[in-house]
């Protein structure tokens, strides 16, 4: 099977002017993931360390640089799944990670659950030999800039710049991974789609991999992530994409992006934002849309 890596840097109103800096960091990204894969690693952890790349990137709504909630504290969510086991590990409102995908995959692979949040996921990080940092490292100036102007008209920021990836190996396994600091002005404690199996991210051997973006509120009730990836069994990848977005957009409300994965290696990207920033790497094609 000819392996492939593919991420995303959030769909959502993404400057002209920012779009330079993201294309440079999602390819770094690529690189990250495809150095896995071409050695002939495994999907899971090429989709890691792409991901790991984006979280330290603070241009992306990821570890650092993550938004902050009207608190003006960082809570953040990530989720990954194996496509060869259906095995999930997530956390949600961690706030003393630096990488809060490498958190998910300790619960995936050394857990009995799926699902770790807050005080108990951050126990959990420090049991496993995971560094914690001082909040503070994670918080930006400009993000601290931005909650200001959003508070300033009394309602949260919509879409971000959610990151995640999904990837397909050498062994014909495919997985997914997201990860974000949520909604810009969100009330503490409120968790999104990120960190739901089905809804922010998917994978399944049989079908195909997905991970999504966009308002979580809106993924989740639309089961946004499986909804695509169940549509690969009758659909084109690219129809398949549509389909899903379309269903969430007809139902529940838009604002929302997702890329998703075949179990052949074809590779797409759809949204109903302004911008979406995503980028693949194969063995003959490297594309980025910055």
């Amino acid at each position: 099977m000819k392996p492939i890596i593919a991420v995303h840097g959030g769909a959502g109103n993404i400057s002209e002017a920012a779009r330079p800096r993201r294309g440079e960091i999602i390819g770094q990204a690529l690189e990250a993931g495809w150095d896995i894969l071409r050695r002939g690693g495994r999907a899971l952890d090429a989709v890691v360390a792409a991901v790991k790349v984006l979280e330290d990137a603070p241009e992306f709504n990821a570890g650092r640089g993550s938004s902050l909630t009207r608190a003006g504290t960082v809570e953040m969510d990530a989720g990954m799944m194996d496509g060869a086991t259906l095995n999930v590990g997530a956390v949600a409102r961690v706030q003393r990670v630096a990488n809060p995908i490498v958190l998910a995959q300790r619960v995936l692979e050394a857990s009995p659950h799926i699902l770790l949040v807050a005080e108990g996921a951050e126990t959990f990080a420090a049991e496993q030999g995971i560094p914690l940092v001082d909040p503070e490292y994670l918080i930006t100036e400009e993000r601290r800039q931005r909650l200001a102007r959003v508070l300033a008209k009394e309602k949260t920021q919509g879409v971000g710049d959610t990151v995640g990836a999904v990837a397909l190996d050498v062994n014909g396994h495919v997985a997914a991974a997201t990860s974000t600091g949520g909604l810009m002005g969100k009330i503490p404690g409120r968790v999104g789609d990120s960190p739901l199996v089905g809804c922010g991210f998917y994978a399944d051997d049989a079908l195909g991999a997905c991970s999504t973006t966009g308002i979580g509120e809106h993924i989740a009730r639309s089961l946004l992530a499986y909804r695509a990836v169940a549509a690969l069994e009758t659909l084109h990848v690219e129809e398949a994409a549509r389909h899903a977005l379309t269903f969430m957009e007809q139902r529940v409300g838009h604002e929302a992006g997702l890329l998703l994965l075949s179990r052949d290696g074809r590779i797409t990207a759809v949204w109903d934002t302004r911008h979406m920033s995503y980028g693949y790497h194969t063995e003959d094609t490297r594309y980025i849309l910055g």
